[in-house]
């Protein structure tokens, strides 16, 4: 029969007071002095101001551990610091059912922090540790909080996110979060900014009436593969040119190469899966830079578009069947992989992803997503991988890419 190792005695010492250099080195100066094991260490600066926390076990006889105390509250006092030295057992408990909560705002009111904290602990929860991700173009927080099953927690949350209008992603604390992901995204109003079929429809003379049909199907309220075909039918006779013209027109959304150069240096795959046309998709792939493409092909004869569309139209089951058969390729499961969309033809996709995002979408996609993100900035993506903001910005900065100073 097998029994616990006993608990070390240990000691929690904590300073707090203005940061400056050289105080973590002048406190484990006296540490190696008394020769303890350090058990844990946690340090943070906010706007100056200094909070260091160190677990030791307690030295070997009564002596030592009065002159540790002795020298560790001289040097805080001498540098100004306010010390307090606490005598105990062990280290922290053992965190059980362990989440990632990120919080977005643009701006972060303190009254939605004080909602999100509220039902976390109302759940049950534990707030381990705070960190800022970003402050600009919004506020992102993370919260690594254990004690309540991560989907009840997420379930729990989500009427906070809408009450409060923030966003808020919960996800399990796991290796999959680290590891290689591959991304999935939609294009139309979610690379891009609009649809491009109402971007050709412009061509034909047709735009309020396809655009109508857009927002139903993207809606839910209609088949998709019926909707696109009447669509595309109305785009007969508009000249091939007319797609070179609407590439030229296209706006990415904010932060989308900033995403893609990110975390293309960190090892992910893209891919981009559109009910739209591959006649703009596999450009866009190029000029990003993204791994996998699929679209509809747009039939053109004679320079002209006919109406018609080649082969099977990727719908709301094609996208799914895109991703499963993009990771399969990769060797990685779904559950590592990353879906981001807006309409109901996403849903599939985003169900089979192992993180799904609506992104700035319709109701229906928000109500059943893994998450929202409602703001126009595409790299926020990058604040639920725990990735800061400034990380990226080191990283651009190392490949010669300047980015906006942010407001004082």
């Amino acid at each position: 029969m097998t029994t616990d190792a006993p608990r070390p005695e240990t000691l929690l010492i904590t300073l707090t007071g203005r940061d400056r250099p050289g105080v973590t080195g002048a406190i484990f100066a006296h540490l190696a002095e008394a020769g303890v094991e350090v058990v844990d260490l946690e340090q943070i600066v906010l706007r100056r101001r200094l909070v260091l926390g160190v677990l030791v076990t307690v030295p070997a006889d009564g002596a030592a551990e009065v002159a540790l105390r002795d020298a560790v509250t001289r040097t805080g006092t001498d540098l100004g610091m306010h010390v307090e030295i606490v005598r105990g057992s062990g280290d922290n408990a053992a965190k059980v059912h362990r989440a990632h909560v990120t919080v977005i705002g643009a701006p972060l009111q303190a009254s939605g922090m004080a909602a999100v904290t509220g039902r976390i602990a109302e759940a049950g929860a534990n707030i381990d540790r705070i960190q800022r991700l970003a402050r600009y173009p919004v506020t992102a927080i993370e919260l690594a909080v254990s004690g309540a099953d991560p989907d009840q927690l997420r379930m729990l949350l989500a009427h906070e996110a809408a009450e409060q209008g923030i966003d808020i992603a919960v996800q399990a604390t796991n290796l999959l979060r680290h590891g290689m992901r591959l991304i999935v995204m939609d294009v139309d109003s979610t690379l891009i900014q609009g649809e491009v079929i109402e971007m050709l429809a412009a061509h034909a003379g047709c735009e309020a009436e396809v655009a109508e049909v857009t927002e139903r199907a993207m809606r839910g309220e209609i088949d998709f593969e019926e909707s696109l075909r009447s669509r595309v039918k109305l785009l007969a006779g508009v000249p091939a040119s007319a797609l070179d013209e609407v590439y030229a027109a296209i706006q990415l959304n904010p932060g989308a190469r900033t995403m893609v150069r990110t975390l293309r240096r960190l090892g992910y795959r893209f891919a981009i899966v559109s009910g739209g046309f591959s006649q703009i998709t596999s450009r866009l792939a190029a000029d990003l830079g993204i791994h996998y493409a699929r679209a509809n092909e747009l039939e053109i004869v004679d320079g002209e578009l006919t109406g018609g569309i080649l082969g099977p139209v990727v719908d709301r089951a094609g996208k799914a069947q895109a991703l499963r058969e993009f990771a399969a390729e990769l060797g990685i499961s779904e559950a590592a992989t990353i879906a981001i969309g807006d309409g109901a033809n996403d849903l599939d996709m985003l169900a089979a992803a192992g993180l799904g995002i609506a992104y700035n979408a319709k109701p229906v996609v928000r109500s059943q997503a893994d998450t929202a993100v409602n703001v126009p900035y595409l790299d926020t993506i990058m604040y639920l991988l725990g990735i800061t903001r400034e990380e990226i910005e080191a990283a651009d900065a190392e490949a010669g890419i300047v980015t906006p100073a942010p407001p004082v």
